[in-house]
């Protein structure tokens, strides 16, 4: 397997364009077809409203929903303008509440999404419903890059975050094109259950399933040492100096539309290097 379609979410904010340079880079680099989207939002929120709203209330509205798309679309089409690059850039509108939707519809059928990093202060106030979206409504693996990286080339050395789950096994899969073409590969376990069947040999399975790929890698064991999980990830980033974390994603709240779980969140929050992500 490897990307061949990938996928960048474009909307308002002063970082709601960041994410299209290293989508650019990856899809030059894999040969892969680029879809842009244009999101522009109507934030009406009619179904939180009581009393009527008139219809020119609303007009108003998806006319102004209508026009920061296109001006997305105008930005886009200046930066891919001369690019090495097979890209589409679409246009599209949603409601608030719609989001979730109306971006999934769009995101089910890539191998990748690449996104801007969705929290901090200059994260547009629905980036985060564009990143679940794509990563628990459309199930689509999602890479999450800070604003200050401009080019994602295939990084050299990557942290996989291990915990024996399914959100993991379902990361490290969907990264095979990125772990086979890496030099190596720390397989990472943060206090390891001491009983079950890996408790001799925390990783081992998974590096050996690796291993057949051809995937250089090796496990890191460590102890969780800091408060959060994300904390001990991000330093062990750091330590190894790696290019990109890999790890699954998690979200148990019924209304994850508005608020990650807490791990992936936290996560995201403190991440330097682009996050792969998967569930």
């Amino acid at each position: 397997m490897t990307f061949k379609s990938i996928m960048t979410v474009l909307t308002e904010g002063t970082d709601g364009m960041t994410a299209l340079p290293p989508a650019m880079a990856l899809a030059q680099q894999y040969d892969a077809h680029l879809d842009a989207l244009a999101l522009g939002l109507d934030r009406t929120q009619t179904g939180y409203t009581y009393g009527d709203i008139s219809a020119l209330v609303l007009e108003t509205a998806r006319a102004a929903a209508i026009q920061e798309a296109e001006a997305l679309e105008s930005q886009a089409t200046q930066v891919l303008r001369g690019a090495s690059v097979r890209a589409a850039i679409m246009k599209a509108i949603a409601t608030t509440s719609d989001i979730t939707r109306v971006v999934a519809s769009h995101a089910r059928f890539n191998d990748l999404v690449v996104l801007n990093q969705p929290y901090g202060p200059d994260a547009g106030p629905d980036a985060a419903a564009v990143v679940e979206a794509c990563l628990f409504d459309a199930g689509v693996p999602t890479l999450i890059c800070p604003k200050h990286i401009t080019q994602s080339t295939a990084p050299r050395r990557v942290v996989l975050a291990w915990n024996e789950s399914a959100e993991a096994l379902a990361a490290t899969r969907a990264a095979l094109p990125i772990l086979k073409a890496a030099e190596t590969v720390f397989i990472t376990v943060i206090d390891p259950p001491t009983h079950g069947p890996t408790r001799s040999d925390p990783g081992g399975p998974l590096s050996q399933m690796l291993a057949r790929h051809g995937v250089r890698c090796e496990v890191d064991v460590l102890g969780k040492t800091l408060p959060r999980i994300s904390d001990v990830l991000n330093r062990h980033v750091q330590d190894k100096d790696a290019d990109m974390l890999i790890m699954g994603a998690y979200g148990h709240s019924r209304f994850r539309e508005a608020i990650f779980g807490g791990a992936t969140r936290n996560m995201l929050e403190g991440a330097t290097v682009p996050v792969f992500m998967a569930r």
